[in-house]
């Protein structure tokens, strides 16, 4: 979840200038892990100690999360994809270590794997009155999501282009489905994190707006109902930036590695900028209707990529990953110009042969392996240590 503690580092003036005269768009990650004991699966109250060992030259990308047993890190906006893939495995790698100095491991999961007591929030004031408000609406270590920033040229335009988004969302909530397991049990959804996350009075698919004074209006009426403290509690699942020019992506899981987290990237600004141009072209968003989009959304939390979902055109189901290459086809034009297609293809492809974290979680298992198995491999991954065997380069089928 996200708690309004953190943000992308403000973006560099020559990189925006750049941006703006190549009518490209920018983009940043923020990613939310667990902390787990050295040696068990079990969730730790670290986060303090890991920040004693978080080298200084960090500064503000890594940040605090709402549970002592959380830490959330946030990239540089970027327009390279290589230089933020290389950005966030750096981040990993850096958290990952700090966590092995305090004696924890750092761990890419939506929610707490295995049994154990709750995990205490951290001591700071909003914290304090989100729980006094909200009570214990996030049992266990906490919840861990993905948050893509996309640039946007302003306010208006950014909420046309949330309108445009809402058809779109559920099928990458499908794709970075990885929290089957909590409690040491396996839920029956590829991510219950979305499902323990919705309990929280804001969290749902952004409403069609009309204008940014509408959405002003609302987010203001929102604050004075109570069901949320400020802004940073909008937890719709896009959103404008209280803090930065930019349209933020965040229904979905934190994904296992950082080739994961780039594709996601990648597709947000592609889909961002795709949709842009229909904006500027006046073509109305989708009439979606809400219950469908919460249907569909449910649907992304069950089955993640390896079941069905909603198809918003036809508005039957259909394969989540004749869906998701649907989307891909559908961005290939911006993905090109963007100069991602060739990284996307081969990330894509990888997806498709591994599957979400929730299918590669539940692989271990079904192959005999032990929750504590998954936090192994899972951490490894989450800092990089493990290579995964790479399809061949080319169609993401």
């Amino acid at each position: 979840m996200d708690t309004g503690a953190a943000g992308a580092t403000i973006i560099d003036p020559e990189l925006a200038e750049r941006a703006e005269s190549q009518d490209l768009l920018t983009l940043g990650v923020e990613e939310e892990y667990l902390l787990v004991d050295a040696v068990e699966p079990r969730a730790v109250e670290a986060v303090e100690k890991v920040f004693d060992f978080v080298p200084p030259e960090l500064g503000e990308a890594v940040q605090h999360e709402l549970t002592r047993g959380q830490i959330e890190v946030a990239s540089p906006p970027q327009l390279d994809l290589g230089v933020l893939a290389e950005a966030l495995r750096n981040l990993r790698s850096a958290v990952a270590g700090a966590a092995e100095q305090a004696g924890a491991r750092l761990l890419a999961m939506g929610a707490g794997p295995a049994a154990g007591p709750n995990v205490r929030i951290v001591d700071k004031p909003r914290y304090h009155r989100m729980r006094e408000r909200f009570g214990d609406l996030s049992p266990g270590p906490g919840l861990c999501g993905t948050h893509v920033h996309v640039s946007v040229p302003d306010d208006e335009t950014g909420v046309q282009i949330l309108n445009h988004l809402r058809p779109w969302l559920p099928i990458f909530q499908a794709a970075t489905t990885n929290s089957p397991l909590f409690s040491g049990r396996d839920t029956g959804y590829a991510s219950w994190r979305s499902l323990m996350w919705e309990r929280w009075p804001t969290v749902g698919p952004t409403p069609y707006l009309r204008s940014f004074a509408e959405y002003e209006t609302l987010v203001s009426d929102l604050e004075a109902s109570g069901a949320m403290l400020d802004e940073g509690m909008l937890y719709w699942y896009a959103r404008l930036s209280a803090r930065y020019p930019t349209v933020e992506i965040r229904m979905g899981d934190v994904m296992p590695t950082a080739d994961d987290a780039v594709l996601l990237a990648a597709l947000a600004r592609a889909l961002v900028a795709t949709l842009l141009n229909e904006v500027r072209e006046g073509k109305p968003a989708p009439d979606v209707p809400h219950p469908l989009l919460m249907a569909a959304h449910w649907r992304s939390a069950h089955d993640g990529l390896e079941g069905l979902n909603i198809d918003m055109a036809t508005r039957e189901p259909r394969p989540a990953w004749k869906l998701m290459r649907q989307l891909f086809d559908y961005v290939r034009p911006e993905l090109e110009r963007h100069g991602d297609l060739e990284t996307a293809t081969v990330l894509m492809g990888r997806l498709r042969s591994h599957g979400t974290g929730a299918a590669r979680q539940r692989a271990i298992l079904a192959q005999g392996g032990s929750i504590s198995d998954v936090v192994d491999r899972f951490a490894r991954l989450t800092r990089g240590d493990v290579a995964e065997t790479e399809p061949s380069a080319g169609s993401p089928e």
